[in-house]
């Protein structure tokens, strides 16, 4: 099972570099969504908002984990082959590689057509912050720091679970980012409900996060950037976030670009203080979404070399 396992992993990174996301296609993601947005409903009315929020993670979880397994298990002993194929079916859907480089370079498109406003719709279909007060470095520096950050929660966070556990422990990851996307707010509505939701997802992202982020040095070394600087930056700035693991990479592609990531942004028409990532050697411009896409692709073959690295030592001692 672990070979057929870690081929479905190479043939999911394949399939993921090559199709991405296809728009209007059945996608894993948004049913663990739809999964989400539905217990939200059932639970949220509940008086207790904080009890209700861990029931909702519990719940999700069992659905989003124990149903992939169960059915990866029962594959494997009707045919082999039908677990490679559902398995890799999975890991292509747990990882975002092509539909990440595709949405941040629509806004890439739209800056080179000197259309702002473009860019701005673009960029929000892709950042939580609100983009229509963004002049044109702003919707830059939004799109980098999103590539950046999905980094880790789209490409270096699934492999290294599913290195672990296969698709289902996979699964559960990215049901955790999921919710965490949808109720990690720390707002009116989602303080106490999505507390546990958001904890969580800093746990699982601790490891990968600061993974993510040593490959992405790795990455500036080889493309012969300024791989010190990166260094440098992500030691001083990679707490400069509310989040104890999303100035990580943050941090890192701030330093290789010598640019000034982070700052203060609007959410939901409200102002957020936040500090700066990086510094202001030079202004940020449209080529560093660019510049962003090469740490990201580089990044990504690093972990999925390093993952079947892991699972052929993991081989080896069974």
């Amino acid at each position: 099972m672990l070979i057929y396992s870690t081929l479905a992993l190479g043939l999911g990174f394949l399939m993921d570099l090559i199709i991405g996301d296809p728009q209007g296609w059945p996608h894993l993601v948004r049913l663990m969504g739809r999964i989400i947005g539905w217990l939200e409903g059932l639970l949220y009315p509940l008086a207790n908002k904080s009890l209700s929020g861990a029931l909702l993670v519990v719940m999700t979880l069992m659905i989003c984990t124990v149903v992939p397994g169960a059915l990866l298990y029962a594959a494997f002993w009707i045919s082999p082959r039908l677990f490679f194929i559902l398995e890799a079916l999975l890991c292509w859907q747990l990882l975002a590689i092509k539909s990440l480089r595709v949405e941040s370079g629509q806004v890439y498109a739209a800056l080179m057509e000197n259309d702002i406003g473009k860019a701005r719709k673009a960029a929000a279909m892709i950042v939580g912050r609100d983009t229509e007060g963004l002049d044109e470095a702003g919707v830059t520096r939004a799109t980098v720091e999103t590539v950046a950050e999905n980094t880790c929660d789209g490409v270096v966070g699934p492999i290294f679970y599913i290195m672990l556990g296969g698709a289902p422990l996979g699964c559960l990851y990215k049901a955790v980012n999921t919710m965490d996307s949808m109720i990690g707010y720390k707002n009116a509505r989602y303080e106490e409900f999505g507390s546990f939701a958001a904890k969580l997802d800093d746990v699982l992202n601790f490891i990968p996060s600061r993974l993510a982020a040593l490959l992405m040095i790795g990455a500036v070394w080889l493309g012969r950037g300024d791989s010190k600087n990166a260094l440098d930056i992500w030691r001083r700035d990679r707490f400069n976030h509310a989040s104890p693991n999303s100035a990580q990479t943050e941090a890192v592609a701030a330093g290789a670009m010598g640019v000034r990531l982070g700052g203060n942004a609007y959410y939901s028409g409200k102002l957020h203080e936040k500090p700066y990532i990086g510094d202001d050697v030079r202004p940020v411009q449209a080529a560093d979404i660019g510049h962003s896409h090469q740490l990201l692709y580089v990044t990504a073959i690093f972990m999925l070399v390093l993952a079947l690295m892991v699972r052929g030592i993991m081989y080896g001692t069974i």
